[in-house]
């Protein structure tokens, strides 16, 4: 069983600069944070505020300019791009605004996809299982375009959930659909995350959304604000 005090992520003095036809842009300048197993955590601010890099970062997606960030205890900084993908794999999940669903697969496919790559031989049947969960039983044979805004996010949902991940990253997930749609996503996400005792960040513009998580982030200009 994890303890509070384990960390499932920490940063420290984490910045990020990219070359831009002005010169170099600061996308984050100095943030650090923790997060304890188990925990969730709101990433809050303007549009701009480097609310997606810093998950980036977090996530090891991209390495920060300066400063460090450990995963699931692992310093990121010690990783290739091949070994942070399989630190990745089978204990992180991803939930996107765009929801990220392969079109040609459906959505058990989708979710059958990550247990399959993680070695699972019941990949199927806890497709079966998780999208029943969320709601989606008879829903498994259809393909992306035959479902709605909210049923492909959910879908999502299910796929990041299958594997049993220790830390959930989710990027807007509710940015794209209605506000009634994304309610019902949201208290889903909760729902999972409280089951599953999921380690969550998450990076919203949503106030009643980020409201729900333990503890909020501000970023703004790249910094730390509260």
């Amino acid at each position: 069983m994890r303890t509070a005090e384990a960390k499932a992520i920490e940063a420290r003095k984490v910045s990020k600069r990219v070359a831009a036809p002005e010169g170099m842009l600061q996308l984050l300048d100095g943030v650090d944070l923790q997060v304890a197993a188990g925990e969730s955590l709101a990433v809050v601010g303007p549009s701009g505020a480097g609310k997606s890099t810093l998950l980036g970062l977090l996530a090891g997606l991209d390495l920060p300019s300066e400063g460090q960030v450990w995963l699931d205890g692992h310093d990121l900084a010690t990783l290739d791009e091949d070994g942070r993908a399989g630190l990745r794999a089978g204990r992180v999940g991803f939930v996107f605004q765009s929801f990220q669903l392969l079109s040609n697969l459906t959505a058990r496919e989708n979710v059958m996809l990550p247990l399959e790559l993680a070695g699972s031989d019941a990949a199927g049947d806890r497709a079966d299982e998780v999208l029943a969960r969320v709601g989606l039983a008879q829903r498994g044979a259809h393909y992306p375009h035959q479902l709605s805004g909210g049923e492909q996010q959910r879908v999502a949902l299910a796929r990041a959930f299958a594997p049993g991940p220790r830390i959930l990253f989710a990027d807007e997930p509710t940015g794209n659909l209605d506000q009634r749609t994304g309610a019902t996503v949201g208290d889903l996400l909760f729902d999972l995350n409280r089951e599953f005792g999921t380690t969550l960040v998450l990076v919203t513009h949503d106030h009643a959304l980020a409201a729900r998580c333990a503890r909020t982030l501000a970023l703004d200009e790249g910094r730390v604000v509260e």
